[in-house]
Formats: structure tokens, C-alpha cells, sequence
């Protein structure tokens, strides 16, 4: 989606700062009291530098989006910040992410509130993204929402309330790797375990069952693809899909089996009030005819396999904030640790 904005005139004090750290781009906003974004922008991670030279490219950042906005930083309440995993929470240190390598053991919060002069509130960035979806997305209507993305890997939020679930030692909400195959042929994770949500519901799940079924011998329009290039492209499949290959639709709705199996385990183990599904896999979405028919097939495995009320009851949906929910989320969760804190 592309980023609405408001005037200062139009904006509700107090103001936050969301800054969301992805492989490739760093996005950040100022955001007002209701989520609202007065300024925005992202530039390149440049991942191979080391994390001390992000920390002063992002304090920049910030002092030029708040002079854009006609705010100072003494009318910033707090900022936060989602960044990916593995991390230490508790700490506020980045550990070591696999695609950020020059990001490694850094007191990532602590420096960052230094840089800029304000709390930094520090979340994994899919717990970021699940809680703007929460604040001001598709579960804004909601009391308690899990969001699993769909992209390259498999990630997810829980958010209940307003706390956003990070577990003891900053695991929580690592939907991707719940496990919803212990045969003896289980795919493998890219984590190295057998039969996790990843192996199955990701892009990369997707492309690589459908290439294993074209070298198996079953038909596919793309097998031509396949030979000439030696790879192929969740947006091929999808394309494929379509336009009527009956291959490329019957590994998109298998995968909506696998998704719904992991479902119904989040729903067994948290009940809560809607599921959300974003990142990049999406299938064109709700507006489309085959994100229509993904979802459709996933709320059918659903229902098969999760009780009647709860069938009946759980909201699921595509994410609404797109490449925003990022960003918004680390504001919103700067700005639940100060009503928390009685601020």
C-alpha cells in the first residue's frame, strides 16, 4: 500500500517514532497518537556495514522526518524498533541475524535511545508488524489476533491485548516453525528440523514442491520455464495458477492445507479473536480471484479440524497495512510501553 499521510494540524499529541529493520530496507515513521503517519521514508540496510554506522544513519533520518513534520524531538513520547531475529529482548541486543551479517551481539536499544534521546521500546519485527495490524489494520476491530506472514520464510506475531507475545528468551511467536507434519517423509526446515510450518507454507516451500513434482513427470505449463532457466518464481506459479495449470493450483491450495493445520494448533493453544495473513505470498489478496479461492481453502481446513464454535467464531483475514505494519506496529508498541507505564 502506499503510505497515506496528515499534517501536523491534523495529527494527535503525543507523537512516536516506529523504525522497522528488514534485510534490504529501513523504514521509519512518525506517527501520531492514532497511528496515524505524518512522515515517512526507507533507504538501504547496507547490512554488511556494521550496526554503529545504521544507528547514526537512522538518528539522521529521524531528526529530518520530525523537521519535515515541524515536530522536535522534545514532542516525541518514545520510539520503537523491530528488527529481525535472533535477539535478546531482554538485553535489547541484536544477535545474529542471517541477513544482516554486519549486525552482530550489539546493544542495539541501548544505542539507539543514546542516538536519539528517547525510550526505545525493541521487538522482533514480525511481532511489530502483527501489532500494527492490531492497532490500526485488519484486527483493529479485535481483541487478540496471531498474524503469520508469507514470504520467503514463514514468520508471525501474537498479539493479546496489548502485549505483543515474545516468550522468555525472545522466541515467542515463531509460527513458521510450530510442526504440522511428524511423518517419516516430513520436508525440512530451512532451520534444520523436520516438518515445520516453513517447510510448507513458505514461497520457497512452493516453488520447491512444485519443481519436485515437474521432475517427477507430472504436467506443468512451466516446465519449459524450468528447463531453460533451471528455477522458477512464486509469481510464475501463481501466474500459472491462474491461468488454468492444474499442477500450479493444486500445490497453492495444498499449501492452504498446511496453513490451516498450523491454524487450528495457534487457535487450540491461544483462541484468539482473528487470524491475519500478510507478507508477500498473498496470492493478489482478498480483491483477487486466487487469494480468494487461497483463503477460502484455508478456512475450509479450518473448519474441518478445530471445534464448531470455534469454527464459527474466528475472524481470518488478509493483512491491510502491507510493507507499512512494520513500522507502525514499533510505534504502536512504543506507545502501549508508555500507557503501560502510566505515562
Amino acid at each position: 500500500m502506499s503510505t497515506q499521510t496528515i499534517t501536523r494540524e491534523e495529527a494527535i499529541a503525543p507523537y512516536f517514532i516506529g523504525v522497522d529493520v528488514g534485510g534490504t530496507s529501513i523504514k521509519i515513521g512518525v506517527v501520531d497518537d492514532l497511528g496515524r503517519t505524518l512522515a515517512y521514508t526507507s533507504f538501504p540496510t547496507e547490512g554488511e556495514k556494521d550496526t554503529a554506522d545504521a544507528i547514526r544513519r537512522i538518528t539522521s533520518v529521524v531528526r529530518h522526518l520530525l523537521d519535515s513534520s515541524g515536530l522536535s524531538i522534545s514532542e516525541v513520547a518514545g520510539v520503537g524498533l523491530g528488527t529481525p531475529g535472533p535477539m535478546d529482548i531482554k538485553r535489547g541486543y541484536i544477535l545474529d541475524p542471517t541477513n544482516i551479517p554486519g549486525w552482530r551481539h550489539y546493544p542495539i536499544r541501548e544505542r539507539l535511545a543514546e542516538a536519539i534521546g528517547k525510550p526505545v521500546t525493541y521487538a522482533n519485527d514480525a511481532n511489530a508488524a502483527a501489532y500494527g495490524e492490531y492497532w490500526v489494520g485488519t484486527g483493529k476491530n479485535h481483541p487478540s489476533l496471531v498474524m503469520i506472514t508469507l514470504g520467503t520464510g514463514v514468520g508471525g506475531g501474537i498479539i493479546i491485548g496489548d502485549l505483543s507475545v515474545e516468550g522468555e528468551n525472545s522466541f515467542g511467536s515463531e509460527v513458521g516453525h510450530i510442526a504440522v507434519d511428524y511423518g517419516p517423509q516430513a520436508r525440512m526446515c530451512p532451520c534444520g528440523q523436520p516438518g515445520h510450518l516453513e517447510a510448507y507454507a513458505s514461497a520457497t516451500a512452493v516453488i520447491a514442491r512444485t519443481i519436485e513434482q515437474i521432475e517427477a513427470g507430472r504436467p506443468c505449463s512451466l516446465r519449459d520455464v524450468l528447463t531453460k532457466t533451471g528455477k522458477l518464481t512464486g509469481l510464475q506459479i501463481a501466474q500459472a495458477a491462474e491461468a488454468g495449470d492444474e499442477l500450479a493450483l493444486d500445490v497453492i491450495l495444498t499449501t492452504a492445507d498446511y496453513l490451516a493445520r498450523g491454524i487450528v494448533i495457534l487457535m487450540h493453544t491461544i483462541d484468539p479473536a482473528a487470524i491475519v495473513l500478510g507478507g508477500a505470498m498473498n496470492f493478489g489478496g482478498s480483491r483477487h480471484p486466487l487469494g480468494q479461492q487461497f483463503l477460502k481453502r484455508v478456512k475450509e481446513g479450518v473448519d474441518r479440524h478445530t471445534f464448531p464454535l470455534l469454527a464459527q467464531r474466528i475472524v481470518i483475514e488478509y493483512a491491510s497495512l502491507g510493507g507499512d505494519a512494520g513500522y507502525l506496529g514499533a510505534a504502536g508498541l512504543a506507545r502501549a510501553a508508555r500507557k503501560s507505564a502510566g505515562n
